[in-house]
């Protein structure tokens, strides 16, 4: 695949930097799932953020989830990821439909509604860590900087 992950440390290693291309990936998704263009966006971001987070981990048998249960027509979207950020997922309603948002886009997080987002990563413990934070937008990325502002008490854009 012609995707890849860049990862950098800034300010004396007090910022890390990830920046992701997963054109490939969210096409290999979108034809597996036969998804709709917002289903699409969606899983997409979520692949996307996955395979960042995956790669965060030190363990190399690490694994990561990432679910969303919500009250939008998308229903909800799993995604796992390991170490080497290789991801899967699906997305619950893979079909829905929408108008565009005011501002012309993928109305996602109006597919998402209200929901939780919950992170659950197995380090090979006894017990996984889990952690759970309401949607705050529905636009995944918006929710992400969310959780990791006020569940692993990280600053994140």
């Amino acid at each position: 695949m012609a995707d890849y992950i860049v990862r950098g440390m800034a300010a004396n290693n007090q910022i890390r930097v990830f920046a992701a291309t997963t054109k490939e990936l969210v096409e290999h998704a979108r034809q597996a799932h036969n998804t709709s263009p917002i289903a699409t966006a969606a899983l997409g971001r979520l692949l996307t953020a996955g395979a960042m987070m995956g790669s965060m981990c030190k363990g190399e048998k690490d694994m990561l989830t990432l679910q969303i249960q919500c009250s939008g027509p998308i229903q909800g979207l799993t995604v796992t990821a390991d170490a080497s950020a290789n991801v899967k997922g699906y997305v619950y309603n893979p079909n829905v439909m929408l108008p565009p948002s005011d501002k012309g886009k993928l109305d996602v997080g109006k597919a998402l509604d209200l929901g939780v987002l919950s992170v659950i990563k197995d380090m090979g413990l006894k017990e996984p860590y889990m952690g759970q934070t309401q949607l705050v937008s529905g636009e995944i990325a918006e929710d992400l900087t969310y959780y990791f502002a006020t569940s692993e008490q990280v600053p994140s854009a």
